[in-house]
């Protein structure tokens, strides 16, 4: 059972390690740590990497919360931001037309927790790559061996161990190839044949 953080639209790094496993465990009962994947993604624009950040509440008193109970801060509207970010820099992309209908619903549905955007970005992902994957949360912090545990892949500020195969990406002549991105970025540009880049 591999043993991996619910991301936004996780990096690249984490759907290899994803693929390679059988059963996926998301752990849900950690404590919530600022910048990581479990409420940011980067993409490729015009200008090179670009955030996109979910903005989430956070406790006024000093007991931390677990990821699973992290709310979102539904002031201003990061969903259309983020959309909008989508849609001008992937919309010249080979596959982008091909999935745009079907990640709109995670930018119009209204979501209370962090978790439940991450398994909707995950199970879009599954999806459109159609990959048939056994997932479970826990019940409570889990306990695998350091090979099967894949928690550290949600820190935003480390180095992939291992990086995915370079691939055309949209403005790579402009900055050259950014390693590590959300999956959208390979799924944008490659579709189907993402999985061979995994």
């Amino acid at each position: 059972m591999a043993l991996f953080l619910p991301t936004y639209f996780s990096p690249i790094s984490q759907y290899s390690a994803i693929l390679k496993s059988e059963k996926i465990l998301f752990e849900v009962h950690d404590n919530y740590q600022k910048q990581s994947y479990r409420n940011r993604c980067y993409i490729y624009n015009t200008n090179g990497k670009q955030l996109l950040n979910i903005p989430v509440k956070h406790p006024v008193s000093s007991v931390r919360k677990k990821t699973k109970n992290t709310q979102i801060e539904n002031i201003g509207n990061w969903q259309k931001q983020h959309f909008n970010s989508l849609k001008i820099a992937y919309r010249n992309s080979p596959f982008f037309e091909f999935y745009v209908d079907d990640i709109a619903f995670i930018f119009d549905k209204k979501y209370k927790y962090l978790q439940d955007v991450n398994i909707d970005t995950f199970l879009f992902v599954s999806d459109a790559l159609q990959l048939n994957l056994d997932f479970k949360s826990t019940n409570s912090y889990a306990s695998v061996s350091k090979e099967e545990d894949y928690r550290s892949l949600v820190v935003a500020k480390s180095l992939a161990e291992k990086s995915s195969k370079q691939y055309i990406q949209m403005f790579d002549e402009k900055h050259g190839f950014i390693p590590d991105l959300s999956i959208l970025d390979l799924l944008f540009m490659e579709g189907p044949n993402t999985i061979n880049f995994l």
